[in-house]
């Protein structure tokens, strides 16, 4: 992943990411501090957005994406998808999230949502996705693809260093 160009983001733009962050996280001053450094790192993929050198967002096909990195940190209180152990070393090496791996998800998501894939044992983020069905339809159907990955643990994203 090469970068292209980075910047500071100014004070508007902030406050508008803050906005688009309120979607998913309550605790939105705590991930974006007030006298903090935020910046947009350019790739020939993806644009990442750091918050003091950390990559806490990526902006995919115009949809704003939060990264595993800040869901270790804070983990959002809605889209949460659970999946059994065994779809984890798939999900790692970046394969769709099937529907029968699914043990829980939020009844809430729709089509096209953005959705956080969760291990059923310790809760801790596998990969970041765009959903499929809805989260009911994700509960109840016994094949097919649920959730397209789009991050997951050691990928490009997970790998920067800003």
């Amino acid at each position: 992943m090469n970068v292209k160009k980075r910047y500071f983001l100014s004070k508007k733009d902030v406050k508008r990411l803050k906005k688009e962050l309120e979607k998913y996280f309550e605790n939105v001053d705590e991930i974006i501090p007030k006298k903090g450094n935020v910046e947009i790192v350019i790739t020939d993929t993806y644009e990442i957005v750091l918050a003091n050198k950390e990559p806490i967002i990526f902006k995919l096909d115009d949809c704003l994406f939060p990264t595993l990195k800040l869901l270790q940190k804070t983990l959002p209180s809605k889209n949460i998808v659970v999946v059994d152990m065994g779809a984890i070393k798939f999900l790692i090496n970046g394969a769709d999230v099937m529907s029968p791996g699914i043990v829980k998800a939020d009844s809430e998501i729709e089509e096209g949502d953005v959705v956080f894939v969760v291990d059923e044992s310790h809760k801790k983020p596998i990969c970041v996705g765009i959903a499929l069905m809805s989260g009911d339809e994700m509960i109840n159907s016994e094949k097919g693809k649920a959730i397209k990955n789009v991050h997951y643990v050691g990928d490009a994203i997970w790998n920067f260093k800003g």
